[in-house]
């Protein structure tokens, strides 16, 4: 089997890793492996040797996490006007993204589309890395996928049958959707569409779906899109490729989230996301999600629970300490869910569980990793529970547990600590709506600390959304802070009823698109025109950060909106010292 088989095969696993690569060839079950940008190495194990996937292979982190989109399913340019982008476009400075790159990484994008098209009839578009065409020839460095470039796309527009030169799709058209919010530009024909950057070039990353397995350990529906970090970490290293600097800055647009992850930035995906950030001309920005009132989060406290009473259901009178009872409402019809705990330390933490039927599985500390699957006698329920007493990535405790065919009802999920009970603070995440087939939820959830990952990466700019129309706070819009207090997100965008090239859409991913049209707006004043010729994501983010807008009667950083709302006029005025 060749590595780009491999790529593809659901009978080989994927896991993302920073080994030294001379020590990968030693690894008798490795099939082949692929390098990212001398940072990461995604290697590609036969399923063969892995009796079963449950049972930690590798370590937590280097199991390929999923991504999901970020939005709810004539032009208004209220939102534009809202974050100071039209004010730009317009003279003196005119900025417009010229000589800039956005790249869009996400489900592909229709390139027939005219507003990708400039007044000559020339598309803007410089390329579009297609991961799931395996017939063409992948970009240079690149295993898998076909590469079309711009001059491939032009021929497509001159052709009577396009998909004959570039076959590559959007068949969701949600990253279209995204590349018009950022750099759309149509305002010749009967209808007018203005993006934020409408003569930025664009660079296109359609991801390809995940891995059945990956799918099944997840217990993730087989009709929803779900895409698996080491290939958005490979499509960040592509994007990389088109810098030129002091000449053309490349701003990266990521319009997925997850709640998989430590919630504080400690993923593969936030940490190469953020290498990325630091250099120069480059920007990253990240949405937020739209988990706030989701009832996906839970955040318990030791230091005013209740004694253990071992005369209650489930409890074994052998335990000791204290506990903590959380309760999981799951609807009819469920196939499974995916449940992550993380403790803070010094606390050392264990998990018992008790079904609505009132069978209950004992908690057994585990000291190492290590993974126990149970039933239960009258339920055909079965929980698999992975603990790891130092989750690597992150240096803290991690309980992960695998909930197949939930009898519907109120799940219990009882929450121990010893008695030395040191931070006291641990955290529960269901996964993102779009991953569940039902409703589940917490029945005493809060809506802070619901920024999806790779929003909690400390360098990229995080993006919550909010309504321009009257500048309220967007209610499913994820909320910082992140785990360990970290400020996320930096700002807020609008991301409510927002104007695309197929109607009006809705989401966090929305904010994001407009926020990285108006970076690329920055970047040209910047970098093309030489005003700054080299500013990386730390110093746009301060820019932006200080032109915000703020409410008198608001204490900013605050966890919805961060420290205030997107203007990029209020960027410039604040550098003229108005």
């Amino acid at each position: 089997m060749d590595c780009k088989q491999a790529i593809f095969s659901n009978d080989v696993y994927d896991y993302i890793t920073d080994f030294p690569i001379e020590n990968l060839s030693n690894l008798e079950p490795v099939v082949c492996y692929q390098d990212i940008d001398n940072n990461y190495n995604i290697v590609h194990l036969n399923s063969s040797v892995i009796p079963n996937l449950e049972v930690n292979f590798f370590e937590y982190r280097s199991v390929p996490k999923l991504y999901g989109l970020m939005q709810e399913v004539p032009f208004d340019p209220n939102n534009l006007f809202a974050a100071g982008i039209v004010q730009m476009q317009r003279s003196p400075l005119n900025l417009t993204g010229r000589g800039t790159v956005i790249c869009i990484i996400d489900t592909g994008i229709d390139y027939r589309n005219p507003v990708f098209v400039d007044e000559s009839g020339r598309s803007r578009i410089l390329a579009i890395w297609d991961q799931t065409i395996q017939n063409g020839t992948p970009p240079e460095g690149f295993l898998y996928g076909s590469e079309y470039t711009q001059e491939d796309i032009n021929r497509a527009l001159q052709s009577e049958d396009p998909y004959t030169v570039v076959p590559s799709r959007d068949e969701n058209g949600h990253g279209t959707a995204l590349a018009g919010v950022a750099a759309g530009s149509n305002i010749r024909g009967e209808q007018t569409y203005l993006g934020a950057a409408s003569e930025a070039n664009i660079v296109v990353v359609k991801l390809k779906e995940c891995k059945p397995y990956l799918r099944e350990y997840y217990l993730i529906p087989d009709n929803v899109p779900a895409y698996q970090e080491n290939d958005i970490m490979q499509a960040v290293n592509y994007a990389n490729s088109f810098t030129i600097l002091s000449e053309r800055p490349v701003i990266i647009c990521i319009g997925l989230g997850t709640n998989m992850g430590d919630h504080n930035g400690s993923s593969a995906l936030s940490r190469y996301l953020e290498i990325t950030a630091l250099r120069q001309n480059r920007c990253v920005v990240v949405c937020g999600g739209n988990e706030g009132e989701a009832a996906h989060h839970y955040q318990g406290d030791f230091r005013n629970s209740e004694e253990i009473d071992i005369g209650r259901v489930g409890i074994d009178s052998r335990q000791a300490g204290v506990y903590r009872d959380v309760e999981i409402r799951v609807a009819e019809g469920a196939t499974g869910f995916f449940l992550e705990m993380w403790g803070s330390l010094p606390d050392t933490l264990n998990i018992g569980v008790i079904s609505p039927g009132g069978e209950a599985i004992n908690p057994a500390r585990l000291g190492i990793p290590q993974s126990i699957t149970y039933g239960f006698i009258y339920e055909k329920s079965t929980v698999t529970i992975d603990t790891t007493l130092v989750e690597p990535a992150s240096g803290e405790e991690l309980i992960l547990v695998r909930l197949k065919e939930p009898t519907p009802g109120i799940w219990t999920f009882r929450v121990f600590a010893d008695n030395n009970v040191g931070n006291g603070v641990f955290h529960m995440w269901l996964p993102i709506s779009q991953f569940l087939n039902v409703p589940v939820y917490f029945l005493s959830p809060t809506p802070y600390i619901t920024l999806t990952e790779p929003a909690m990466a400390s360098e990229v700019i995080s993006v919550s959304a909010y309504n321009a129309s009257n500048n309220s706070f967007y209610i499913n819009s994820g909320r910082g802070f992140s785990r360990n207090g970290k400020i996320r997100p930096d700002m807020a965008a609008p991301g409510v009823d927002i104007s695309t090239v197929s109607g009006s859409r809705t989401g966090s991913s929305f904010a994001a698109a407009l926020t990285a049209g108006a970076v690329a707006q920055f970047m040209q004043w910047a970098v093309v025109e030489r005003n700054m010729e080299f500013v990386n994501t730390r110093a746009v983010k301060s820019n932006f950060i200080r032109g915000a807008e703020r409410l008198e009667d608001t204490i900013y950083p605050n966890r919805e909106w961060g420290y205030g709302r997107l203007n990029l006029e209020g960027v410039f005025d604040v550098m003229r010292g108005l």
